[in-house]
């Protein structure tokens, strides 16, 4: 059993060498002191209460058994956090807390089925519904006497939105619309929560009135009877099956069968339909898309959150395992003092940090074009949607690698389903795919790339993120600063870019059309948008990180830093072909990164586990085995191992049956 109270020695004497303050180091992470103990004071209420947390692990639990004990948890929960609410925030910002509360992973160790409740379904409500559907609908969703999903996927469809194939046909006789999936494929398939949760969802279908096609278009649907909870005549509704991860997010399938909903229940902030049948758009049609850019923003977040819970897990465990015996004689090493293991992990933690300080940029980013487009005004929003795309894309695929890092990096325990290693790189995965498949968001910000470009080319003012187009000033020579890596991968954006726009060019006059001009260009689009992407992190990360740590005490501000620049020259060491092709970097310059990357590790070496500590997940968050915060990692392996049913007699009924017959021959 685990001994309470007691600290593993190994991780005692790395908690003693950090020199920095590890508690003003997580003031600065939640945003302020008073944000630190609001958060620990909700962690605590929370934890607190009796049914909340697991006493037999779920991964021992049926499928349906995983799904109806994360619903029975999810109605605790969320009235917990309901009750603790702020009643002056705004409908956005509460939306956005539940959203991105990290106590509901120690709740849950896969996911909740009332995820897309608050993190789409409030969302599209508040952007997309009119002040009357507002005041009824908004405030029923609000107070969970409903429960909503959104559903725009479907089985044949699912980023190319135009594609969609569920209709919704106006009959101004009866002034409704029939809701009809035409085929198998345009079944929706995926939304969360939908299986058998909510009773409500928005979906997203092709409008049809008055014999003409008018786009796509929300629609607020009743799946299911507010008082029974059977599917309504017309619905065919169920769950889609096991996954990779997100088994108690109830992913589900929907179809119409000529279902009829009434005129009102479209969504009208945007665009309304007559008693007659008469089509209006009374708003931008691109706000229709407003709550995919929120949650792509919102996943920014995620994956630094996810991120920081592998390399905490990682950290603690390098810091307690200890293998091999490189000086004869002497004690088997800690493995994070093998240099190899601080390159796996320690970008883990920088790039975890980048995200976050990135994720905090684009809210108030997000939060600036959403006011205006209130006001009227709609010219940001092209600019945060080209961002928002490439941030999704590219943190889900670098936090989906590092996470993997970070399970590798603990050998064999690592792949225990109670290090909650394999369930975390679950989620970093599904989210690499949904809100956006990697690609597709790739060549959506290759667009507004390649139109940036155009503009520059005509002397037209470019927007603040894509300004450094502007500068076709080669660079003179190489400056390995953090200022100069910077600028460097700016250079190879604006290079790749150049690139690009050429080969379609090229492509273009060979006689290609356009489209396949693009086609045939767009491994370079991505290639091009990464570039962009990397330029914009690392130069956001390193802005922000100078603007938010004036006011640190002056150790806090090293290490901080030291992570910065780690950053930079790791990225520049991963991209030395971009930089070889776009920048006049030399053989030397290469091995002058090598060796000032390997002087970083070692100066970080003796902060690594302050600077998890720093992100201070309670036990029960982080869910592992391998990193609590006593480092008894041994005992609870142990200890969880006892948990498996398998093991709660000593001999199992297949012996009988199978194993003493088989080997006695007589099977």
């Amino acid at each position: 059993m685990v001994s309470k109270g007691k600290v593993n020695e190994d991780l005692q004497r790395e908690r003693q060498k950090c020199d920095f303050n590890v508690e003003e180091l997580t003031n600065y992470l939640d945003g302020s002191v008073k944000e630190t103990h609001e958060r620990r004071e909700l962690e605590a209420k929370v934890l607190s209460v009796k049914g909340l947390l697991d006493e037999v692990p779920e991964e021992y639990l049926s499928h349906k058994e995983k799904y109806e004990n994360a619903v029975r948890k999810s109605v605790i929960l969320f009235k917990i956090l309901k009750d603790m609410e702020d009643p002056n925030a705004s409908e956005i910002e509460r939306t956005r807390s539940k959203f991105k509360n990290r106590v509901v992973s120690a709740v849950f160790k896969d996911a909740n089925p009332f995820s897309l409740h608050y993190g789409m379904f409030l969302p599209t409500l508040i952007g997309q519904a009119d002040e009357k559907q507002k005041a009824y609908w908004l405030k029923r969703a609000m107070n969970d006497e409903i429960l909503g999903s959104y559903a725009q996927t479907e089985l044949g469809h699912g980023t190319f939105v135009r594609g969609l194939e569920t209709t919704a046909t106006y009959d101004p006789k009866t002034e409704e619309f029939v809701l009809h999936s035409p085929t198998l494929t345009s079944y929706k398939w995926w939304p969360g929560n939908l299986g058998h949760t909510v009773n409500y969802c928005v979906v997203m279908a092709q409008l049809y009135t008055q014999g003409k096609h008018c786009g796509m278009q929300p629609f607020l649907v009743q799946v299911r009877d507010e008082e029974t909870h059977m599917p309504l005549p017309g619905i065919k509704v169920g769950e889609i099956g096991a996954k990779l991860g997100y088994n108690t997010v109830n992913n589900g399938f929907l179809g119409f069968d000529n279902h009829r909903i009434p005129r009102d229940w479209m969504l009208m902030k945007n665009a309304q339909v007559s008693k007659d049948g008469t089509f209006k758009v009374t708003g931008d049609s691109k706000l229709t898309y407003g709550t995919m850019v929120f949650v792509r923003v919102v996943v920014v977040n995620a994956m630094a959150n996810l991120l920081a819970k592998a390399a905490t897990i990682a950290i603690r465990y390098a810091a307690i395992r200890r293998q091999s015996q490189p000086k004869p004689g002497e004690p088997e090493p800690q493995i994070m003092d093998y240099l190899t293991q601080q390159h796996k992990l320690f970008i883990a933690v920088a790039s975890s940090y980048a995200y976050s300080t990135t994720a905090q940029w684009l809210w108030d980013l997000y939060s600036k074009v959403i006011g205006e487009i209130e006001a009227g005004k709609s010219d940001h929003l092209p600019e945060l949607h080209s961002i928002s795309c490439c941030l999704k894309a590219v943190s889900t695929m670098d936090a989906l690698a590092m996470t993997e890092k970070c399970r590798t990096a603990c050998g064999g325990h690592g792949y225990m389903l109670s290090s909650n290693l394999p369930q975390t790189y679950g989620l970093v995965a599904a989210a690499y795919t949904y809100e956006g498949e990697f690609t597709v968001l790739m060549l959506q910000t290759a667009r507004s790339l390649v139109k940036a470009w155009d503009q520059a080319a005509k002397g037209q003012k470019l927007s603040p993120i894509m300004s450094y187009l502007d500068d076709k000033t080669p660079l003179q020579k190489w400056d390995g600063s953090i200022e100069g890596i910077v600028q460097a991968f700016q250079k190879v954006a604006a290079g790749k870019l150049a690139s690009t726009v050429a080969s379609i060019n090229k492509f273009r006059k060979s006689g290609m059309s356009p489209e396949d001009a693009w086609n045939r260009a767009s491994i370079q689009l991505v290639a091009a948008s990464e570039a962009h992407c990397r330029a914009v992190v690392l130069a956001t990360y390193k802005r922000e990180t100078d603007r938010r740590t004036a006011s640190l005490s002056q150790p806090l501000r090293r290490v901080l830093r030291q992570l910065v620049e780690m950053y930079c020259v790791y990225w520049a060491l991963e991209k030395v072909g971009d930089l070889l092709l776009y920048t006049p970097i030399s053989q030397t310059d290469v091995r002058d990164l090598q060796n000032r990357y390997e002087e970083l590790l070692e100066l970080i070496r003796p902060n690594a586990v302050g600077l998890v500590d720093a992100y201070d997940f309670k036990d029960e968050i982080l869910n592992s085995t391998l990193g609590a915060h006593d480092g008894r990692v041994y005992e609870r392996l142990m200890e969880e191992a006892l948990k498996s049913p398998l093991n709660k007699e000593p001999v199992n009924d297949s012996f009988h049956k199978y194993l003493k017959p088989f080997m006695r021959g007589k099977l």
